[in-house]
């Protein structure tokens, strides 16, 4: 009994430990921002109401848009399919929202079949093969940024982050623990599901 008691204990142990390392991994990369020259910007889907971005989804289209006339890349890649019942995708209400701040048409890309981060991102990796791109900058909130930037890697994509700071969840605490934790359960079904460990050094070369 006692034997199995240590071993529950152990097991208590280790995942608080490892949730606690992956709590940092996801703060420590949502505060970082890896901005440079690439030959994409990629900028991850949210709700969108009829064809108008969410206030979430709004934080990282502006960011997008900035990099994008910037500079940072020539091709800006939009994603995101529709939720039951939507007559719209996020990718089509990204697109518009970029065109009507000066993007043009042609540098748009749209990825517009994924509802879940990890099909958009498979998805956006067939979508650059076939242009030839082979890296991006991308767009999300401080706290999916690690998450993002693991699966783009693992698709093949050299990622760097620029997490936008004008996020609604960066001025609710609560917002953030709730992110945090919803993080936390997506990186380990992730991880269950065949992805690789997160290493200390970053997710992509040069993060």
């Amino acid at each position: 009994m006692q034997h199995l008691v240590r071993l529950g204990l152990a097991a208590l142990l280790g995942t608080v430990l490892v949730a606690a390392f992956t709590t940092y991994r996801i703060w420590d990369q949502g505060g970082r921002d890896e901005l440079r020259t690439a030959d994409a910007i990629v900028v991850l889907g949210a709700a969108q109401y009829d064809g108008t971005p969410s206030r979430i989804f709004e934080a990282r289209l502006a960011h997008a848009v900035d990099l994008w006339q910037a500079g940072t890349a020539a091709v800006l890649v939009v994603t995101g399919g529709k939720a039951e019942g939507d007559r719209t995708t996020e990718a089509a209400a990204g697109r518009a929202y970029a065109i009507a701040r000066g993007v043009p048409e042609a540098a748009i890309l749209a990825e517009d079949e994924g509802r879940t981060t990890l099909e958009s991102l498979e998805n956006v990796a067939i979508l650059m093969r076939a242009e030839g791109l082979s890296s991006a900058v991308f767009v999300s909130d401080r706290t999916h940024m690690l998450r993002v930037l693991r699966i783009a890697t693992d698709e093949g994509i050299v990622a760097w982050g620029s997490p936008t700071s004008s996020s609604p969840i960066e001025t609710n605490l609560g917002w953030q623990v709730e992110a945090t934790f919803h993080e936390l359960g997506a990186l380990g079904v992730y991880f269950l599901g065949g992805g690789h460990l997160v290493s200390e050094e970053g997710p992509a070369p040069g993060g």
